[in-house]
Parts: structure tokens; C-alpha cells; sequence
């Protein structure tokens, strides 16, 4: 929890503010070079891609993928769209239980899970909602887990250049679930510490066992 000493400030952005952490990308291919993939893939399943039930897969599965890893085109400046206030407060800020839907680079197979994101500010804060749409932007993109983790923390770092930042992200990957090892009810837990939580073990106790309980809000 925050507590406010003065009435938040809105810092000013633009598109430069934040040059190391622009992350945009563009397409090397056409979107039809796409769908014409997901049809060779069909028939290399042994499918026809041309009958009814498949007609529109490869259409669809392009559009699938293009929103399920539309991370890659968007930017951290775009996204915190102004959104950091000057605000005189050193309490921990914590949002937890963030849903996360993540694709597994090895396989493009689901990873599903949440994400809780703290930090101790030193002078500026952020919109809470931007914290949960960093998470978002990163996870549409392919992914482990342990990458995913430390771009979380590094971006928030990077943002508000804050006393600290702590993320801990837990998730079940489905390349464990449906195929390989296959063994569902398995998650991975990763986390990611900058600052005062990686230098005093009590600030990252604090975090810890904040995240350990599971209040109700519905």
C-alpha cells in the first residue's frame, strides 16, 4: 500500500523519454506468406487444408498468433502513455495475481499463469494498470519464463528508476502438460529482484509473504 505525502504530479513523455526500452517490431514477411505456411503445415499433417472444416484455418491461426504475440509491437513509451506522477512515498507497491497468457518459444504451445510486481518507489510512481499491461506486452511475445521475468523487472526499473523492484512469476507451461514429460498440475515459479528486495532480505520477506496469501475480491 501507498501512502501519499502530495498531491501526484503528472511527469512529461514523449516518444524519446525512454529510448533503451523502445521496443517495436516490424514483420520480415507478408501476411500471406503466413497463411500459405499454416497450409503447408496442414498437409505436412496429412490434413487437406482445402476442406471445409480447414478452409479458414490458416487465416484464422495467422490472426491467432499475430494477437497472441502482438507484444512485439508495441513500445514501453507507447504503453506508459505519460502515465508516471512525482509522488513522495518510499511504501512497497504491489500488484499481484496478474493473469498471464504467454506462448513457449520451444513449442508455441500456451504458457498460463500470474505474475506479482512490487517496488519501492523513490520519487516517481506509475499508473497501477500500466504495471499490468507491462506484464501483458511481454508475455504476447514468445517466451520462457525466465526471460519474461527479468524484462518485467527491468522495465519497471528502467521506468522509474525506483528503490527496487521484485516479480515472481508462477505458470504452467502446457509443452510440460501435453506432450514430452506430460505432467499436468506441474508450475514453474521464477522470480526477478533489482534494488533493496536483491540487498535486504526483510524487504524481500515483506514481498514474499504478501504474495502468499489469496484474498477474495468477487
Amino acid at each position: 500500500m501507498t501512502l501519499s505525502k502530495s498531491e501526484p504530479t503528472a511527469i512529461k513523455s514523449t516518444k524519446s523519454s525512454f529510448p533503451n526500452l523502445t521496443t517495436e517490431h516490424q514483420s520480415l514477411v507478408s501476411e500471406e506468406d503466413m497463411i500459405q505456411a499454416v497450409r503447408t503445415l496442414l498437409l505436412g499433417l496429412g490434413e487437406d487444408p482445402d476442406r471445409e472444416g480447414l478452409k479458414d484455418t490458416p487465416k484464422r491461426v495467422v490472426k491467432a498468433l499475430q494477437f497472441l504475440t502482438s507484444g512485439y509491437h508495441q513500445s514501453l513509451d507507447e504503453l506508459l502513455n505519460g502515465a508516471v506522477f512525482h509522488e513522495d512515498t518510499d511504501e512497497m507497491v504491489l500488484v499481484r495475481d496478474i493473469d498471464l497468457f504467454s506462448s513457449c518459444e520451444h513449442h508455441i504451445l500456451p504458457i498460463l499463469g500470474r505474475a506479482h510486481v512490487a517496488y519501492i518507489p523513490d520519487g516517481k510512481v506509475m499508473g497501477l494498470s500500466k504495471i499490468a499491461r507491462i506484464c501483458e506486452m511481454y508475455a504476447r511475445r514468445l517466451q520462457v519464463q525466465e526471460r519474461l521475468t527479468a524484462q518485467i523487472a527491468d522495465a519497471i526499473q528502467g521506468l522509474l528508476k525506483p528503490k527496487g523492484v521484485a516479480v515472481v512469476i508462477e505458470a504452467t507451461h502446457m509443452c510440460m502438460v501435453m506432450r514430452g514429460v506430460q505432467k499436468p498440475g506441474s508450475w514453474t515459479s521464477t522470480s526477478a529482484v533489482r534494488g533493496v528486495f536483491a540487498e535486504d532480505a526483510k524487504t524481500r520477506q515483506e514481498f514474499m509473504s504478501l504474495i502468499c496469501h489469496n484474498p477474495t475480491f468477487h
